[in-house]
């Protein structure tokens, strides 16, 4: 797992062909507000999230984020064990994004 901020996740999402954004948080934080073109896996749901994991794709690069950057570690460091290696933590999480945001 390799932390990013802000700035370094930016340019990876404008550059990265194999990008895939996650949103760990639940449904209720991501409809009030996510970055655009993310994916949310809720991780408070362990059932579903262990679930969603074994169906992604393992050559894609994740940048994963939360709402300050707690769950987002820990998911992270679970998708390791799933075999995903390419993952990558936002630093701070959505709530000290400057980024675009699509909020409800």
């Amino acid at each position: 797992m390799i932390d990013l901020s802000q700035e370094e996740l930016l340019n990876k999402l404008e550059n990265d062909e194999k990008a895939f954004l996650l949103d760990v948080r639940t449904q209720e934080e991501y409809d009030q507000s996510h970055i655009p073109n993310s994916t949310l896996i809720d991780i408070k749901n362990p059932k579903s999230f262990l679930k969603a994991l074994e169906n992604l794709n393992k050559d894609l690069n994740y940048y994963v984020y939360c709402n300050s950057g707690i769950r987002s570690v820990q998911a992270c460091q679970i998708m390791k064990t799933f075999g995903i290696n390419n993952v990558y933590n936002l630093l701070g999480g959505i709530s000290e994004w400057d980024g675009p945001k699509v909020e409800e």
